[in-house]
């Protein structure tokens, strides 16, 4: 079975592909095909007011999108701080078993366990990215 992870991410861009996609429809529903030279100039200015009006709307929006990337930006910190104490854990469990316990046939299947929690620990450095699109999302100081 494939890593769940990858499975949910597909079908969140699958639903984002679909939402751009409604959404690009939904723009332009009274629009001629091709209007008069006259009425193209008419057009283009109010198709500039519209866009003006939209403008103010979608920044709701766009305040909830930020609070809920917040909101996962401090989940991943804290899946970060647990990953790194699980690792320093880890690390001491495979000392104890490996020098005092002398426990040899343990000490394979706690170094995969220490592995597995390091390379989980090197993806949640993604943090540092989904940092810079929650700075993004933030609206400019006016």
């Amino acid at each position: 079975m494939g890593d769940p992870r990858n499975v949910a991410h597909a079908k969140k861009v699958a639903q984002e592909k679909h939402h751009k996609g409604d959404a690009a429809h939904s723009h332009q529903p009274g629009r001629k095909a091709q209007p008069a030279k006259k009425d193209q100039a008419v057009a283009e200015e109010s198709s500039t007011a519209k866009t003006a009006e939209t403008a103010k709307p979608e920044q709701k929006p766009d305040a909830a999108r930020l609070e809920k990337s917040l909101a996962v930006l401090a989940k991943l910190k804290e899946l970060e701080f647990h990953s790194r104490s699980n690792i320093e854990k880890l690390a001491e469990l495979s000392l104890t078993i490996e020098e005092e316990l002398k426990q040899k046939t343990f000490a394979g299947p706690i170094g995969e366990v220490y592995s597995a929690q390091e390379a989980f620990h090197s993806k949640v450095s993604l943090i540092e990215g989904y940092q810079k699109e929650c700075d993004r999302l933030k609206p400019a100081a006016a």
